[in-house]
């Protein structure tokens, strides 16, 4: 039995992987999907992949023994579920690995934007005795009282709404897959529309999947009808916001500002106005835009579960059939 990971995270320390494959599975590695040969795609029973689901559905026709293929990560976008489990494969993702990771990243978003610390941070390095001064920014704000608005309350959502709700924040969220009943069982209010989300909300933080009615569905309608000193945040799938659209609204002062690990592009398009804008420090954006490189994710204890989770998720598929977090059992041929 033989799982492939397509895209390995760490040279010379493949102990991990294989101390959660079991001695009875061989792995084959290699350091980019495009790298992986035709015979690999063929003999492997199992596929582990961090960024090379399109690769993947390159190599479907290739996949003569695979049952599994597993996205080292929360989500699936990327992956044909209907094509796959035609073919027997089943498409099992990681949900867990980076849960409080994303949910912290989120919250120190909101808290770097405010009180400020990306501007201070910067003051304090030019000129730490003359600009000794509090800064006015409009993103600036106390948080006691203020509304925490979730967009998605699946895992993370809820993870980030508790933490929010630690810091006395009054919590609502919108998300119509989830149950009537749900904001009874979290003591979260419920709206059932974005609109009324991004109306009633201080900070916005987007967590739900990406999928063909949350592409895009941070528009500019829905960031129009935001206050003007309010911040959103998405640490979920970067097409989910409309970049173009929040460019046009936060030079339009509303919302206040923004703090974006993903975008729609990966790596960032430095040829994007609002990223020639941020990379260019342009005044009208100080310390209204925040961007990290979809990091949100990661801790070392967060990479080695992610590592061994999804390793073990496709061996116990080789070994014995079992499933963990499979995404298309509705198509699932087995």
């Amino acid at each position: 039995m033989r799982i492939l990971i397509t895209d390995r995270h760490m040279i010379g320390d493949e102990a991990l992987e294989q101390e959660a494959a079991g001695p009875d599975i061989e792995l084959e590695f290699f350091a980019s999907p495009d790298e992986v040969t035709d015979d690999a795609w063929a003999r492997a029973d199992g596929v582990v992949t961090y960024r090379g689901t399109k690769a993947v559905m390159a190599a479907l026709p290739k996949l003569q023994r695979a049952r599994i293929v597993v996205r080292g990560g929360v989500g699936f976008d990327g992956l044909d579920l209907k094509a796959l489990g035609e073919r027997g494969i089943a498409v099992c993702t990681v949900p867990d690995y980076g849960t409080t990771e994303v949910a912290d990243h989120a919250i120190a978003m909101m808290l770097a934007l405010r009180r400020g610390l990306d501007r201070y941070e910067q003051r304090m390095r030019q000129d730490p005795a003359g600009l000794w001064r509090y800064v006015e920014s409009p993103c600036v704000d106390r948080l006691r009282g203020r509304t925490f608005g979730v967009f998605g309350l699946g895992r993370i959502g809820l993870a980030a709404a508790r933490r929010a709700a630690a810091f006395d924040m009054t919590v609502v969220f919108y998300d119509p897959g989830q149950p009537d009943g749900y904001d009874l069982a979290t003591g979260y209010r419920r709206v059932t529309s974005p609109e009324a989300l991004f109306e009633q909300a201080d900070t916005i933080s987007i967590h739900s999947p990406l999928n063909d009615s949350t592409r895009g569905a941070i528009n500019r309608d829905l960031l129009g009808r935001m206050n003007d000193r309010a911040v959103v945040i998405n640490t979920a799938r970067g097409p989910i916001v409309d970049l173009d659209a929040m460019y046009e609204a936060l030079k339009a002062g509303r919302p206040a500002g923004a703090g974006l690990d993903v975008l729609p592009q990966e790596p960032a398009d430095a040829s994007h106005p609002l990223i020639k804008a941020y990379m260019n420090r342009e005044s009208w954006l100080e310390g209204r835009l925040m961007l990290s490189p979809h990091a949100a994710f990661y801790s070392p204890p967060g990479l080695r579960d992610l590592r061994s989770k999804a390793v073990a998720t496709a061996a116990g598929r080789v070994r014995d059939g079992s499933l963990r977090n499979c995404q298309n059992l509705a198509f699932l041929v087995d």
